[in-house]
């Protein structure tokens, strides 16, 4: 825990100082990306992998000539993990001379508070939130940079009923954008395979006694937990819990299951667990290469928190190049532009309301280890 704390404040310094990372280049003479990060609050340990991820990128892009024959600067402010210092941070940010493109939080209820203030600036902002509304609130300066709920729902559905054979749901919930947004499109997918859960269950982030919900569970006799929990911390509370008092269902979830904080909490808990995973190490050659660099660079394992990171940078990195501007209007039509980019997420191909992925891998996870079992791509 000092050791995660020090590497923190290290890179962003007390809260509400901007951090910076780049070439030692004059500040007109560099490109300069904010990021939103959680770099205090229940959710700092997410945000020292977001940032690993994201200075990744910049220091390959850097290490290769830039972007326009500039180095990448990038400026960090924290968030506190929260939906007001999230607004904060943006507002600090877009305040900042010659900031072009900002990457913001992985989390929906985050970028839920954060849009209206995104929309007024009109800088370019890639999300890792995945409540599909996000993308659907008339703010064309949104772009996500992992494929969006409606996609994860269906395969955590049709993987439920068809491989695992289960009929008898659960539903457990965060009551915040993601998890609510997530239940609703899962509800939704069980519907059109005419199944009505047995039990659809939300909690408030941070709780720090899922007993309750465990027996909501265990009353209804659900033989699959279907699940959208937003924070590592709480998925590694509630898988223990779960198990102490006797809950042995099968259970597939959105990404935060097989995040490296949730498995280090749960241990032996969250072993045989399902997950969907928008970031997987064995998917893909590029996230078999990836995975290899973050591990030769930090020495630890990555998850999703830093492999969106990474992507969103090197999309806004592309964007940039291939718009050959920075101006506002440029980089968003490079960003729309971009087709068959394979990142370590996937292959993206941005749409107008600036949604880029549309699949999911279905992972395991097997005594500690996370297995890759399949993607599953959707068109529309």
């Amino acid at each position: 825990m000092r050791l995660r704390q020090a590497f923190v404040t290290a890179v962003c310094g007390v809260a509400g100082v901007v951090a910076v990372f780049g070439a030692p280049a004059r500040a007109e003479d560099t490109i300069k990306i904010g990021l939103v990060n959680e770099a205090t609050g229940p959710n700092a340990e997410a945000g020292v992998f977001t940032v690993n991820g994201a200075k990744l990128a910049l220091d390959e892009i850097n290490a290769a000539g830039g972007v326009l024959g500039r180095k990448l600067e990038l400026k960090l402010e924290d968030n506190q993990s929260t939906n007001p210092g999230t607004v904060l941070a943006f507002s600090k940010l877009l305040g900042e001379p010659g900031i072009v493109a900002i990457i913001g939080p992985i989390r929906s209820t985050q970028i839920q508070a954060a849009s209206p203030t995104i929309a007024k600036a009109g800088i370019p902002t890639m999300i890792g939130g995945t409540d599909p509304s996000l993308t659907k609130v008339n703010n064309r300066w949104v772009f996500r940079g992992r494929p969006n709920d409606s996609y994860s729902s269906r395969v955590i559905a049709d993987f439920g009923i068809n491989e695992l054979k289960s009929r008898k749901w659960a539903i457990i919930h965060s009551t915040d954008a993601f998890g609510a947004g997530g239940m609703n499109v899962l509800t939704a997918a069980l519907k059109n395979a005419g199944i009505t859960p047995v039990l659809v269950q939300g909690y408030t982030n941070n709780s720090q006694d899922f007993t309750p919900v465990v027996l909501a569970v265990k009353k209804s006799g659900a033989d699959i937990i279907g699940s959208y929990m937003t924070n590592s911390p709480d998925v590694g509370i509630f898988a223990k819990q779960l198990r102490q008092l006797g809950v042995n269902a099968q259970w597939i979830g959105s990404p935060s299951l097989v995040s490296v904080t949730a498995m280090n909490l749960a241990g032996p808990a969250l072993h045989g667990i399902y997950s969907v995973a928008d970031f997987t190490p064995d998917a893909s050659a590029e996230s078999k290469a990836y995975t290899k660099r973050y591990r030769d660079t930090y020495k630890i394992d990555p998850d999703v928190y830093s492999s969106w990171a990474y992507d969103a940078m090197k999309v806004l990195a592309l964007a940039i190049s291939n718009a050959k501007a920075t101006t506002p209007d440029a980089i968003r039509k490079g960003i729309v532009g971009i087709k068959g980019y394979k990142g370590v997420e996937g292959e993206y191909a941005f749409d107008d309301n600036g949604d880029g992925l549309r699949g999911y891998n279905v992972v395991k996870n097997d005594a500690g280890k996370v297995a890759f079992i399949k993607h599953i791509n959707f068109k529309e």
